[in-house]
């Protein structure tokens, strides 16, 4: 069993790929919502040396939960591609409206982190999919209790669509890395062993992120 005695060990291993988009190496981060990917995915950032992280949820609206690809490959992936900055324009999930324009660098790595990062049509752009392997049904439970009862209408319409979107278009089974959450931190496994129904892992020792 490869031991990694930290999360650096992980970026480091990262950061060594070769590029996948252009000059860019970009790492997905996908699970179910409540999974905690957005805190791994700032962890493993800092890990980075301050890689730039792109939120799913900042390109996803109201009326496209998955419907925001081609949204993503105009504003983010073809300008990362060539080597130029991203503009791009994220979503105000309060005032339901498009909110101030954005600018992502095309650094040595970068990070999309959200439900669907890993689907079919940003595949062909990762250098890695990591999957954030905790069961759907505690996701969804750390979502709904976070959000408290006011979203619950959301949350019943996001599990349906998540459903459907995993139905058609699962990224579990083409992770490279899988990693899941511990009494004592992250633990991950990588290669041949990551999509095996219970994978071998080794243990990160940091806190316990956040749903």
């Amino acid at each position: 069993m490869e031991s990694h005695p930290s999360l650096e060990s992980l970026a480091q291993e990262l950061a060594a790929l070769p590029p996948s988009l252009g000059p860019v190496r970009l790492i997905g981060v996908d699970g179910h919502a409540g999974s905690g990917k957005s805190t791994f995915a700032e962890r493993l950032a800092e890990a980075l040396g301050g890689a730039p992280v792109l939120h799913l949820d900042d390109v996803a609206t109201h009326e496209e939960l998955f419907g925001w690809v081609e949204r993503l490959r105009a504003q983010v992936l073809e300008p990362l591609s060539a080597g130029r900055p991203a503009h791009w324009v994220p979503y105000d999930w309060v005032a339901r409206r498009s909110g101030p324009r954005r600018v992502l660098e095309p650094a040595p790595v970068v990070l999309v982190e959200g439900v669907g990062a890993g689907r079919r049509a940003l595949r062909p752009s990762l250098a890695r999919l990591l999957w954030m392997d905790t069961p759907r049904a505690t996701s969804w439970g750390r979502g709904r209790n976070r959000d408290g009862r006011e979203l619950s209408d959301f949350w019943d319409g996001w599990e349906r669509a998540e459903r459907a979107h995993f139905s058609d278009d699962p990224s579990r089974p083409y992770a490279d890395t899988l990693v899941r959450q511990s009494g004592t931190g992250y633990e991950w496994t990588s290669g041949a062993a990551a999509t095996a129904t219970e994978p071998p892992l080794v243990t990160e020792g940091h806190d316990l992120p956040r749903a």
